[in-house]
């Protein structure tokens, strides 16, 4: 099991200091790392159409970017070229075991593992992530330079590559094998590699306003919600025909707030929106479907994965009535289910003990049945 390793410093002081403020390197933050996918077979998930990747190197100068899949690598040559694949975690379950060293974080903020595989030379140019990333350096050496925050111009060095101008590092190492460089979001940085190598970078994003508004919006339309009009009966006489007066104003931004002041509305669209995945799944739906009783019969015998990447949440608003959202889909068992929602939501790994007071329930166990049939958990 991987376990992180911060050096002189607590987790704790790590979240008060340096957690979206600035960034710092670890050095051996994994002892003895190494890498959790071979080369080939990260250039064999890069293949695949429902795996997202890209392709990134530099042609007489000039940027170039070119997305997945891929037939073939040989025309690259040895140097000056990176391959990068998102959410690897869920198409390797080596790789999804990334992920629980930053269990310290909820799953919600999670974004995906990405990895990078880069021969020398190779890097994606200087940039600024509005995310916050540990990279987690795996075989080979990669030199990191890493600027402070501020007013970095940013241009397109390719229809596909989002460029900053050059900046003065803050931060300038050789990352090796194990070392893991945290940054937050807004600081520019770039990545060259020195030797044939792999990076590992696990993601957390957060939500613009505008983002979780348009969200907000589809689940509206989707859930048939706020359909009642504006309604104004007995109102004054209107003197100016072009004005939207004060008290008008008032009204709307109420009619508005009916929305956003809803919690159980709130509540339902959370737990459905960042449930949902950006990425496919690896989903290996079973030959020979399970019923419940033998369904029953296996856990009692053997732990359940959960399928890397797979996102499960509850909300303390209503966990007493044992809901909980599963991949976008909300699903109510009852407050008898509530610490088998709790186990099912906060462990990759489930057994019979952990999920006992639902397994007597006939509505969890049958959807728990067809999340094993569909791919979502596996033996």
């Amino acid at each position: 099991m991987l376990k992180l390793h911060l050096g002189e410093m607590t987790l704790e002081h790590f979240m008060e200091h340096y957690w979206q403020q600035k960034p710092v390197v670890f050095r051996r933050g994994f002892a003895n790392f190494t890498d959790l996918i071979s080369p080939d077979e990260l250039a064999g998930l890069a293949c695949e159409a429902e795996v997202e990747s890209r392709l990134i190197y530099q042609k007489d100068g000039q940027w170039q970017a070119e997305s997945g899949p891929f037939e073939s690598y040989a025309h690259l040559g040895e140097q000056d070229w990176t391959l990068v694949v998102q959410a690897v975690d869920h198409w390797s379950a080596d790789v999804a075991k990334l992920v629980e060293p930053f269990s310290f974080l909820p799953k919600w903020r999670l974004d995906d593992v990405m990895i990078s595989y880069a021969t020398p030379g190779g890097g994606v140019g200087p940039h600024i992530d509005l995310y916050d990333v540990f990279i987690c350096q795996g075989s080979g050496r990669r030199r990191w330079r890493v600027g402070d925050r501020g007013e970095h111009r940013q241009f397109p060095a390719h229809a596909a590559l989002l460029h900053t101008e050059p900046f003065d590092a803050m931060i300038d190492v050789e990352m090796l094998a194990g070392d893991i460089l945290y940054i937050p979001p807004g600081f520019p940085h770039e990545g060259v590699t020195l030797e044939h190598s792999m990076s590992f970078s696990v993601g957390f994003r957060s939500k613009s306003a505008s983002d979780l508004l348009s969200g907000l919006a589809d689940y509206v339309i989707d859930q048939e919600l706020g359909t009642a009009l504006i309604s104004d009966p007995k109102r004054s006489i209107h003197t100016h025909q072009g004005q939207i007066d004060a008290r008008d104003f008032a009204m709307i931004k109420a009619h508005l707030l009916t929305i956003m002041q809803d919690d159980q509305l709130l509540a339902d669209f959370s737990g459905r929106y960042f449930s949902r995945t950006k990425c496919a799944l690896d989903l290996q739906a079973v030959e020979e479907p399970y019923d419940a009783a033998e369904l029953l019969d296996n856990l009692q015998r053997h732990p359940l994965t959960r399928t890397g990447g797979l996102r499960c949440f509850y909300l303390d608003a209503s966990i007493e009535q044992g809901i909980c959202y599963v991949n976008g889909e909300r699903f109510e068992f009852g407050p008898a289910c509530q610490s088998a929602v709790l186990a099912l939501c906060d462990h990759d790994g489930l057994d019979f003990d952990l999920l006992q007071t639902g397994l007597q329930d006939a509505g969890f166990l049958d959807a728990l049945t067809q999340w094993v049939n569909e791919g979502y958990w596996y033996f």
